[in-house]
């Protein structure tokens, strides 16, 4: 049950951010792997038909430029190798934003985090209610934001607030709106 509700969600986040997905398949690694620079842990891993890497739980904490991602996190790649996206094994700290992760059956059960090539953050759902940069952001995950209850925070490249759903009131928007900002 556990593994058909993890690959349930793999696939809804795959498709939530597929554009045309190429083909990959799955191998099962009997142990831990160093595959393109990544640390895969003895599980299932995902790869494209050339044979590059698509996507594998890490087996140990890696970083993507100041962003730690904790071990026992999934990672997803783009076919050139970049950083899809992470469901991360726990809340975790990015910059100044604590963004959710994990869930009762694991990372595969958790939010979707995306960074930009860059390694600044993106996108991430928020692990409770949150104060950034001034705005008051509502926590959320990926199975409220399914049913239309929280939306990721997102952010421009530069750091600053793109949007949230707000926590309380804030200037003239009632809790509950989604808030968007300019660059």
């Amino acid at each position: 049950m556990k593994s058909l509700l993890s690959f349930s969600v793999l696939i809804a986040a795959s498709l939530l951010f597929s554009d045309t997905a190429p083909e990959t398949h799955r191998k099962h690694l009997d142990q831990p792997a160093v595959i393109q620079g990544y640390p895969c842990a003895s599980d299932y891993a995902w790869f494209f038909s050339d044979g590059r890497l698509n996507r594998c739980t890490v087996s140990r904490e890696i970083r993507f430029d100041d962003v730690h991602i904790p071990g026992g996190s999934i990672i997803e790649l783009f076919p050139d190798g970049g950083l899809r996206y992470v469901m991360l094994q726990h809340d975790t700290l990015i910059g100044s934003t604590r963004c959710s992760g994990g869930g009762p059956l694991g990372p595969a059960e958790g939010s979707v985090t995306v960074l930009y090539p860059s390694g600044k953050l993106k996108l991430c759902y928020l692990a409770g209610d949150q104060v950034i940069q001034g705005v008051p952001c509502a926590g959320g995950g990926f199975w409220k934001a399914t049913v239309g209850h929280e939306q990721a925070v997102e952010f421009y490249e530069n750091g600053r607030l793109k949007s949230c759903r707000l926590s309380q009131d804030f200037q003239t928007h009632k809790r509950g709106a989604g808030f968007v900002q300019l660059p």
